[in-house]
């Protein structure tokens, strides 16, 4: 049976959407999962209920998540609370600053929702550079082979 990771990601630049597709290759390169990969504006809570893990992307704006995450948050929060508890997540932050924000602010949602971070939040941070997407495509393939393994 097929493992369904969820990619979303807020990506309003070519910058952004160079990482949100490599996300989604890394995550395509792992055989018997099935990888989603949908705006938060239009992402809601069956999307994350037909899921076993979630990948999530944002950019850093004013210091906070962006406002289509959010929103996909405020949208989902209540129908997911207490229903996908212990669900594996992954994140990263295209932060032209630092991204203090931004995770703290994810963090907390993250928190009272009960989701489970499988690893530490990717900061693509400062000005932009091509290893961002290296790295976007490692983060996609090791949460697909962990859920392909069962690992969570």
């Amino acid at each position: 049976m097929s493992k369904r990771l969820l990619i979303v990601a807020h990506a309003p630049s070519a910058n952004t959407v160079a990482l949100r597709a490599a996300v989604q290759r890394g995550a395509g390169s792992e055989p018997g999962v099935d990888v989603r990969v949908i705006a938060p504006l239009e992402a809601g809570p069956d999307d994350v209920l037909a899921a076993q893990a979630v990948i999530l992307g944002t950019t850093e704006n004013l210091g906070y998540m962006s406002g289509a995450l959010k929103d996909f948050f405020d949208r989902s929060y209540n129908p997911l609370l207490e229903k996908m508890q212990g669900l594996p997540c992954a994140l990263y932050i295209r932060a032209g600053s630092d991204g203090t924000g931004t995770r703290r602010g994810v963090e907390t949602i993250l928190t009272g929702l009960r989701w489970r971070p499988v690893q530490e939040p990717l900061l693509c941070k400062g000005p932009w550079q091509d290893a961002f997407v290296a790295q976007c495509e490692e983060l996609g393939a090791a949460m697909a082979a962990g859920l392909a393994a069962g690992i969570f």
